[in-house]
């Protein structure tokens, strides 16, 4: 595993300052109508066999499309929940050929969905180099905090906390302002980021 090259990659992504493309009306419905679903998922007490029939429920109601629908099932697998790793990596293989069936920004958007899904699930096996190749990928498709998040915390579990921060301080100057409030947001409640809030905001 490369790692300086992946790095070498992510600094590129960043370099770039991206111009994102606003989230699209029907993705952001379909997150709406997934949040009930997200948080039952980050529940210990929720029935994982309620929260599946719920997520095809939704899509069998059109409130959600297909793509999505393998994304909420590969959360689901992948949680503390179920731990079906096996599932959630077949499902994500699911999502990425669905996928390709859209075009331009939204086959962006759920390739880097899939990709992400790799690189969690590498990342909750322990292989973080693997998992930093995954992020790396989601990001280049799609720079978004979310992305930018788990980039930062697959560097930090390879003990490249410099490198992290300097990555986090690009971001202050190179991304949109939503973005970097965004990433800090999130570097101040995920527990993967802690290192990065003992050293405080760039």
């Amino acid at each position: 595993m490369d790692v300086r090259r992946i790095l070498s990659r992510i600094r590129e992504t960043v370099r770039q300052s991206p111009y994102l493309v606003p989230l699209g009306a029907a993705a952001g419905a379909q997150r709406d109508v997934l949040a009930p679903v997200v948080r039952a998922i980050a529940d210990a007490d929720s029935d994982p066999d309620e929260v599946r029939r719920r997520i095809h429920q939704l899509h069998a109601a059109g409130r959600i499309d297909r793509v999505m629908m393998l994304s909420a099932l590969g959360v689901l697998a992948a949680s503390p929940l179920v731990r079906d790793y096996a599932e959630a990596a077949r499902l994500a293989g699911q999502q990425e050929l669905v996928a390709l069936d859209f075009a331009g920004q939204v086959r962006n958007r759920y390739l880097a969905s899939a990709d992400r899904h790799r690189g969690v699930l590498a990342y909750l096996l322990g292989h973080y180099g693997v998992a930093l190749e995954w992020f790396a990928q989601a990001l280049a498709r799609e720079p978004d905090a979310e992305n930018l998040g788990n980039v930062l915390a697959a560097m930090i579990r390879l003990g490249r906390i410099d490198e992290a921060i300097d990555l986090r301080e690009r971001v202050g100057r190179t991304y949109p302002l939503e973005v970097v409030r965004a990433l800090d947001a999130r570097v101040a409640e995920d527990d993967d980021l802690v290192r990065l809030r003992e050293i405080g905001a760039p």
